[in-house]
């Protein structure tokens, strides 16, 4: 089982055969489905040789025949097979297409989607993505999205998007790929030969930016500039941030650089995923900032500022001000 891979690399030059691919990123599983049925399918007997069924809809014996039908006129026949947890509860369906992923027939690729069911620990799906050539497309979080961005507008769009613009377009957006893939759609367009997007041409276009980016706002706490943050504070929660959610945002980001200060911008590198591993150079001189003793008492302070929002009357604001007046004064006397 492959994970935090970018799905298509990781199957890139196997042919035939059965493909699982499982996850709560419906935007990216569609997109490897469809590249797999091109890569396999003669657009001249797609006809003939594509069969898309799903498992909510499919009874056993009409999955075995389809399964069973060899290719027409072509050397590959693909069936894709959507929503494989509706047959979770057949038997006679679950043994067939484990039998079936484990011993393909000649010229078949089958193609399965599969949302498992939360806290499902059934070892049917356990046992298919062992028998296939297994993808998982976990959800793309808030902090993966600005790689993502970076990445898909090269790969898709032929463009060069900035740091602070895609930064500023998953602030506006947030982390849905099939929204962003047509805004960066958009943004190549717009800015056409030039083929590089600032944040004035993601603006210009028409996406309406929030006031404070919250990834700027970490920036600033990672560079020590309290100051500012507390300055910025109020229009970041006016936008609808969440006092916990900010304190997440500032754990995450002390602990990125607690690695940083440790083990340098390599060690960073090595140790975040995929889509966030441009942040480690960006972190290099915030981390010159800061000491482990220093990292240390900020998250730890930052732990009671955790506990006062959940048990507190007093505003988000109340609490994350007075963390980051303690830390300027800390930073003061340094």
């Amino acid at each position: 089982m492959r994970r935090g891979d970018s799905g298509l690399a990781a199957l890139r030059g196997i042919r035939g055969g059965a493909f699982y691919v499982h996850g709560e990123d419906h935007f990216r599983k569609e997109e490897l489905i469809r590249a797999l049925v091109e890569s396999h399918v003669d657009p001249a007997t797609r006809d003939f040789n594509l069969d898309q069924l799903r498992g909510t809809e499919v009874d056993p014996q009409t999955l075995a025949s389809v399964l069973a039908t060899p290719p027409m006129m072509a050397e590959w026949r693909v069936v894709v097979l959507r929503e494989v947890e509706g047959l979770s509860g057949s038997k006679n369906a679950r043994e067939e297409l484990l039998r079936v992923a484990s011993d393909p027939p000649p010229g078949l690729a089958l193609v399965m989607s599969c949302t498992v069911p939360k806290g499902s620990k059934a070892k049917f799906y356990t046992d298919l993505a062992r028998a296939s050539h297994s993808v998982e497309l976990e959800a793309m979080s808030d902090a993966d999205v600005p790689g993502w961005i970076m990445e898909r507008a090269g790969e898709a769009n032929g463009i060069e998007v900035d740091v602070e613009a895609a930064r500023a377009l998953g602030a506006a957006i947030g982390s849905n790929l099939g929204v962003l893939a047509r805004e960066l759609e958009k943004l190549a367009a717009f800015v056409g030969d030039r083929r590089r997007v600032t944040i004035e041409d993601v603006d210009a276009a028409g996406t309406k930016l929030p006031e404070q980016d919250r990834w700027e706002w970490f920036d600033l706490v990672g560079g020590r500039q309290f100051e500012d943050a507390r300055a910025a504070l109020g229009t970041l929660l006016g936008q609808g941030e969440s006092g916990v959610a900010l304190v997440i945002g500032l754990a995450t980001h002390l602990l990125r650089l607690a690695v940083a200060v440790e083990q340098g911008p390599r060690g960073l590198e090595d140790a975040l995923p995929p889509h966030q591993k441009w942040l480690a150079k960006r972190m290099k001189d915030q981390a010159r900032k800061w000491t482990m003793p220093e990292i240390d008492a900020a998250l730890a302070r930052l732990l009671d500022v955790d506990r006062l929002l959940k048990a507190s009357p007093h505003t988000d604001e109340h609490f994350l001000e007075a963390w980051l007046l303690a830390e300027r004064v800390v930073a003061e006397a340094a």
